[in-house]
């Protein structure tokens, strides 16, 4: 029962957020914004969506039951939600699942992004670890925290040199190296 409520409500987020990554999408574009990374994007969105289909193949067919330490990985996953959320009040219109870049524009430099590069990066990988560990599905943890490894080496270096390329990122990187 916990893990189709939880299951639930992560994929009724995920909906959402991808309603507020089209609106944002649509509103760079107005801008003069220009997507970066397309030719990977349908390849992300295979994994994310395998993802779920694993975790819930997983702990369906092997009839799985939450983890002695569900409480503990619940308050991580809660905690990593709230992350999430910073996240994606800081970047605003420029928060997207796809990689949108508008020209001449600065880094986003507030929120988790005063402290780390690529916070948002950090909640999905942290997301595909702990919500199968909550229900012991260890396949999934471990084949989606490698293939997601795999797409963010592809998709950070992809994203880091289209913002060099168009926004003051090389300031932004600066000044994260000069504070370390």
């Amino acid at each position: 029962m916990i893990f189709f409520v939880l299951f639930s409500i992560v994929i009724m987020q995920r909906l959402l957020e991808l309603v507020i990554a089209k609106r944002n999408e649509k509103r760079m574009l107005a801008k003069g914004a220009y997507e970066a990374g397309a030719s990977h994007y349908p390849f992300m969105i295979l994994l994310h969506v395998s993802f779920f289909v694993s975790l819930l193949v997983e702990v369906l067919y092997f009839d799985l039951t939450p983890s002695p330490i569900f409480g503990w990985l619940l308050v991580l996953f809660l905690c990593t939600q709230a992350l999430r959320v910073w996240c994606l009040t800081s970047l605003g219109e420029f928060w997207n699942t796809r990689i949108m870049i508008l020209p001449g524009a600065n880094v986003v430099a507030k929120g988790p992004y005063v402290y780390m590069r690529h916070p948002n990066y950090l909640v999905v990988s942290l997301e595909i670890a702990l919500l199968p560990f909550m229900f012991e599905a260890y396949v999934t943890a471990i084949c989606f925290t490698i293939l997601n490894g795999i797409m963010l080496s592809v998709r950070i270096p992809t994203e880091e040199k289209a913002l060099k390329a168009a926004t003051n990122y090389e300031q932004y990187v600066h000044r994260k190296q000069s504070n370390i």
